[in-house]
């Protein structure tokens, strides 16, 4: 036969189970919800890239590229790049080569990563007109040319496409255009298959301008 509970016992284990269960609700929250993952913490490497991009990646100063909301790998191969400025891949910038020489490679993933997750501030069109030029050619591109449209590559909103092209949504205009420039010199080789330097000998120095204020508006 088997023991019984005296009336007692079973009396307090009534009044436990309340009690019992407060207490497991903590452990079971968020089973059946997706939580929301934890924003990365900072990197120590951020210490040596606050001075140029601010510390959020934003950047206050229109020569160096705003880092927020950018796609991870690309910072993470434009790092890697800087760091084998004297390979075939690689992309020249003394400032940058001096400030990369001590990350490791888990540094610069981990400073892609935590770029990416920033909330990018945005910036505005300042010349208007200049700007419905770029967003012709930015969506459009220019046939009789051989140009093709940015969307293609960059999106419609600027937003890039992970681990294959940047984001160009909100950069600076001065930023965008050194780039596109020394792209079209040969002074930066650093993209895949050449892509961007078959494109950008094509471009005008106000082609050049247009997409620049276009790309600097787009949020």
């Amino acid at each position: 036969m088997k023991p019984v509970l005296p009336i007692a016992a079973l009396f307090g284990l009534v009044l436990a189970l309340p009690a019992m269960a407060a207490e497991q609700k903590p452990a079971d929250a968020g089973k059946g919800a997706a939580a929301a993952p934890a924003a990365p913490a900072a990197p120590a490497a951020t210490a040596i890239c606050a001075g140029c991009h601010g510390a959020d990646g934003n950047s206050a100063i229109p020569q160096n590229p705003n880092l927020a909301g950018q796609v991870a790998q690309y910072i993470t191969k434009q790092l890697t790049n800087f760091k084998d400025a004297d390979k075939a891949t690689g992309r020249k910038n003394a400032i940058m080569q001096g400030m990369v020489a001590t990350l490791s490679p888990e540094d610069m993933k981990a400073l892609g990563v935590y770029y990416a997750a920033q909330p990018p501030k945005g910036g505005i069109a300042t010349d208007k007109a200049l700007a419905e030029k770029g967003e012709r050619l930015w969506r459009g591109g220019d046939a009789q040319r051989g140009i093709p449209a940015c969307a293609g590559c960059h999106s419609p909103n600027g937003a890039g496409i992970p681990a294959q092209y940047p984001r160009l949504a909100g950069q600076h205009a001065e930023y965008t255009a050194a780039q596109l420039k020394a792209f079209r010199a040969g002074e930066r080789q650093n993209d895949p298959n050449r892509m961007m330097q078959m494109i950008a000998v094509k471009l005008t120095d106000q082609d050049v301008a247009a997409l620049a204020q276009y790309a600097q508006g787009l949020r």
